[in-house]
């Protein structure tokens, strides 16, 4: 059995620990209004680029020779993957979440005897799958600077994987993050962003546009702001829900944390009034010897 000091220090740390997921939980529900009013403004914006991109490439005559961003390479064999995750830890299943979504398109890639290549973006995603994808990841990249997600480091993640399809280096691109539902609720997403996957926007595109110049030119010029786009609305969506999800973890501790204190404190309590009643019983039987 621990001791009286023993038994107190622990209701000390317990209550030390608690002060501070509790100051975690108040932060990063502050953090969440802000974070999810920046990803629901973000959704009809990236979702109307693509239904724009999906009228232009309606209006394409000569399909063979469409912009590679948008058609591909033809081909099926090199798959890269970008897993989006924080830099930050203390968010419950939220990292863990996406990662496990990203594992499962790799085995069935691998599975399919694909070549599978793998960016990371944020350094919890990078430090759970180097142990087994290692020798898969070619580039890791982390925003541990950044207070709040940005168009321009979207931008610069953008910028490296059109590089890399330039160079030829896969053929189709696929990131992977949490889209942010509630504070409870964060679905893990894969999205194919290279070639353009339209199939889920396809229902929303039957607006006609008229386009000047034409739409070969138009594409050029949209469809690399697309990828940077797309990748911005994911990383608004992962701020979001990290959030959410540091808060909804950090709350549960907190009352795990009370929970703790109060068996601790019954059990200091008894302990204590053992240790006195053995010190009566002791008194008593030296007074009645003499």
């Amino acid at each position: 059995m621990a001791s009286l000091d023993d038994l107190k220090k622990r209701i000390a740390s317990v209550k030390s620990t608690q002060k501070i997921t509790k100051a975690m939980k108040m932060v990063a529900a502050a953090k969440l209004r802000r974070a999810q009013e920046s990803a629901e403004r973000g959704r009809p914006y990236s979702k109307k680029m693509n239904n724009i991109i999906l009228n232009l490439s309606n209006g394409i005559s000569d399909k063979e020779n469409a912009p590679k961003l948008l058609s591909g390479t033809g081909e099926n064999k090199v798959h890269l993957c970008v897993v989006m995750t924080s830099d930050r830890g203390l968010c419950g299943g939220f990292n863990s979440n996406i990662i496990k979504k990203a594992k499962s398109y790799f085995s069935k890639t691998l599975n399919e005897g694909k070549q599978l290549k793998i960016i990371t973006v944020g350094s919890k995603g990078n430090d759970q799958l180097k142990r087994v994808y290692g020798d898969k990841i070619i580039e890791n990249i982390s925003f541990k600077e950044s207070k709040n997600a940005n168009y321009f480091d979207a931008d610069k993640v953008g910028r490296i994987i059109i590089e890399k399809f330039e160079a030829g280096e896969f053929d189709i691109c696929t990131i992977f993050y949490n889209q942010f539902k509630n504070v409870i609720t964060q679905i893990p997403q894969a999205q194919q962003i290279i070639p353009l996957n339209n199939e889920a926007d396809h229902n929303n595109s039957d607006e006609s546009y008229e386009f000047e110049p034409d739409e070969d030119e138009i594409l050029s010029n949209l469809l690399p702001k697309n990828i940077s786009t797309q990748i911005f609305k994911a990383m608004l969506e992962n701020s979001a829900s990290e959030q959410g999800s540091r808060m909804s973890a950090m709350d549960n501790a907190t009352r795990n944390a009370g929970e703790m204190v109060d068996k601790l404190t019954i059990e200091y309590n008894r302990s204590r009034q053992a240790a006195i009643t053995k010190e009566l019983i002791e008194i008593i039987s030296g007074a009645e010897s003499l």
